[in-house]
């Protein structure tokens, strides 16, 4: 049988996620308020603190796994029913993939 629906693409980043409580690293209360980039994002930073990186990282993956997905993740998964969807996201969280969507692109963390 054919596949008669629309395509559809969705382009989501940061602010998709922060509606489910998750900040984002450049809002005004942002993760960079907190940090100083260059002390867990860099190889300098792992270098002099590790464990500061660590901390920092394992602080984010905790609040992703107590995130839900919001109303818009859901109502972007609902529209599979109707269309064929492609989600492109900056967001390495994986609201997208718990609300139900099932194709999707996002960076990959190595």
């Amino acid at each position: 049988m054919y596949n008669l629906k629309k395509n559809l693409i969705v382009l989501t980043g940061a602010g998709i996620s922060a509606e489910s409580g998750l900040k984002t690293f450049r809002d005004s209360d942002g993760l960079w308020m907190g940090y100083d980039v260059y002390e867990v994002a860099s190889p300098q930073g792992w270098a002099k603190n590790p464990e500061l990186v660590l901390d920092f990282y394992n602080q984010r993956r905790k609040d992703v796994a107590k995130a839900k997905p919001n109303a818009v993740h859901t109502g972007i998964a609902e529209l599979q029913a109707d269309f064929n969807v492609i989600v492109i996201t900056q967001n390495i969280d994986d609201l997208h993939e718990r609300a139900g969507s099932k194709s999707f692109w996002k960076p990959s963390i190595r």
